[in-house]
C-alpha cells in the first residue's frame, strides 16, 4: 500500500471514528430529548416546534455552510468547528430550563450544519485512493454502530435506576455520560486534522476541471429530491404501529435497531458494487448506475411496513434499512464523483438542503395522506418513485455521454 492510500484509509478510519463517538452523544440524545423537555415543562407543541427548528436549520444553513467552505477552503475549520457544538448535548446536564434546553437542542443541529458539506468533501478526497463507495461504506457503517450505542447507554443507564418513572437528575446524569465519547470525538478530529491538514493532495489533480456545477449534479439532485420525498420516515411506521398495534411498544425500537443494524452492514457492499461498476465501466461516474436500486427498494418498501404481519413488516424494515445505506453511501459518493473539487462543498451543501426539503415535504405529505386513506398513501409514495426513474435514465445518458 503506497504512502497516499495509507494516508487515505488513516483519514477514513479517524473520520470513521469521529461519526461513531459523535453519533453515541446526539443519537443517543435524540432518543430521550423529547421525554426530558417535557420534564423542564415543555408542552408536545413546543417540542414539535424545537425539533422542527433543529432539523429545518440544519439542512436549510448547509447550503451556506458548503459554499463558504469552498470560497474560503476552510474544510477543517467548519469541521472542526461543527463537532465541537456537540459540546450541546453534555451541556444538557446543567439545564433545568426548557429554554435553555431548545437553544442547546438547536445549537447540536447548526453544529451538524456547518460541519456535514466540509467534512464530506474532505472524505471524498481521501476515498478517492480507496474507492469512494468502499470509503462512504466504511464510514457509514462505523456510524450506525454509533448511532446504536447512543441509545443504549441511555436505556441501559435508565434500567439500573429500577423501575418508576425517571426524575430530573437521572436525565441529567445520563447527559453527563457523554462528556467521556465528546473529549475522544474532538480527540480524533484534532488528531485527523494534524495528521492530513492538507486532504486536496490525496486526489489525484484533474486539468479542466469547470469552475461550475455541471448538468448531470442538478438532474441528480431533482433525482435525489423526488426519491426522497417518496421514502417513508420510521417516524410515521411507528406512529402506525402503535396505531394499528401491530407491534408493541418494546418491539418499535427494536425494529429501529435492526433497520440499523442493516444500515450499516448493508453500507459496505452498497459502497464496494458502487466501485466496482466504476472500475467496470472505467469512469468515476459508472457508479451511478447502482441508483435504480433506491427507487426500486423504496416503491416496495409501503406495501411491506404498512402490513399487519410482524413477518412482513420485518421485511419491509429490513429493505428500508438496505435504502438508508443506499442514501448515506451512493449519494454521498455520487457528489464526490459528479462535482469538481473547488465545487464539492457547494455541492454537498446543494445536496444535503434538498435532501431536508424532501424529507421536511414528504414527512407532511405522508402524514396528511396517512389520516386519509392508507392506499392512497401508498399510491402516492410508489408515483414518486416512478417520477424520479426519468431523471435516473437522463443521468445515465449524461454517464454515456461522457465516457463518449
Amino acid at each position: 500500500m503506497n504512502s497516499q492510500k495509507s494516508k487515505a484509509l488513516r483519514l477514513i478510519l479517524l473520520f470513521g471514528c469521529v461519526s461513531l463517538f459523535g453519533d453515541i452523544i446526539y443519537e443517543g440524545a435524540r432518543s430521550v430529548n423529547g421525554p426530558y423537555l417535557k420534564v423542564l415543562g415543555a408542552n408536545a407543541l413546543l417540542v414539535g416546534v424545537i425539533a422542527g427548528i433543529g432539523e429545518f436549520l440544519g439542512y436549510t444553513i448547509r447550503l451556506f455552510s458548503g459554499y463558504l467552505s469552498d470560497k474560503t477552503r476552510s474544510y477543517w475549520f467548519f469541521t472542526i468547528l461543527g463537532y465541537a457544538l456537540i459540546v450541546s448535548v453534555p451541556l444538557l446536564a446543567f439545564t433545568s430550563l426548557w429554554h435553555v434546553a431548545a437553544l442547546l437542542i438547536v445549537a447540536e443541529r447548526i453544529g451538524k450544519a456547518l460541519r456535514s458539506p466540509a467534512k464530506d468533501t474532505i472524505l471524498s478526497q481521501a476515498t478517492k485512493q480507496v474507492g469512494t463507495g468502499f470509503g462512504f461504506g466504511l464510514n457509514e457503517m462505523m456510524d450506525q454502530i454509533g448511532a446504536l450505542a447512543g441509545p443504549l447507554i441511555f436505556t441501559f443507564f435508565f434500567l439500573s435506576k429500577g423501575a418508576g418513572d425517571r426524575t430530573l437528575a437521572d436525565y441529567q446524569h445520563g447527559y453527563g455520560l457523554f462528556w467521556i465519547p465528546f473529549a475522544l470525538l474532538m480527540l480524533c478530529v484534532l488528531f485527523a486534522w494534524r495528521s492530513v491538514p492538507d486532504p486536496a493532495a490525496l486526489e489525484p489533480a484533474k486539468t479542466n476541471e469547470p469552475d461550475k456545477l455541471p448538468k448531470v449534479f442538478w438532474t441528480y439532485t431533482v433525482f435525489s429530491f423526488l426519491t426522497t420525498m417518496g421514502f417513508v420516515n420510521f417516524v410515521l411506521l411507528a406512529f402506525h404501529y402503535k396505531t394499528r398495534q401491530v407491534l408493541s411498544d418494546m418491539e418499535i425500537p427494536l425494529y429501529y435497531a435492526i433497520a440499523m443494524g442493516v444500515d450499516g452492514a448493508a453500507a459496505l457492499g452498497v459502497g464496494k458494487l458502487y466501485d466496482i461498476l466504476k472500475e467496470k465501466n472505467g469512469h468515476d461516474h459508472g457508479g451511478l448506475a447502482t441508483l435504480i436500486v433506491i427507487p426500486v427498494l423504496s416503491a416496495l418498501i409501503p406495501f411491506l411496513a404498512f402490513s399487519g404481519s410482524r413477518w412482513v413488516v420485518a421485511a419491509g424494515i429490513i429493505l428500508w434499512g438496505i435504502v438508508m445505506a443506499c442514501h448515506e453511501t451512493i449519494m454521498k459518493s455520487a457528489i464526490a464523483d459528479i462535482t469538481p473539487l473547488r465545487k464539492r462543498g457547494t455541492g454537498y451543501g446543494v445536496l444535503n438542503t434538498a435532501y431536508g426539503l424532501a424529507m421536511l415535504t414528504g414527512g407532511v405529505l405522508t402524514g396528511y395522506l396517512y389520516d386519509r386513506a392508507l392506499p392512497l398513501l401508498i399510491g402516492v409514495t410508489v408515483t414518486l418513485q416512478i417520477f424520479s426513474l426519468p431523471f435516473f435514465m437522463s443521468i445515465q445518458k449524461s454517464v454515456a455521454e461522457t465516457k463518449t
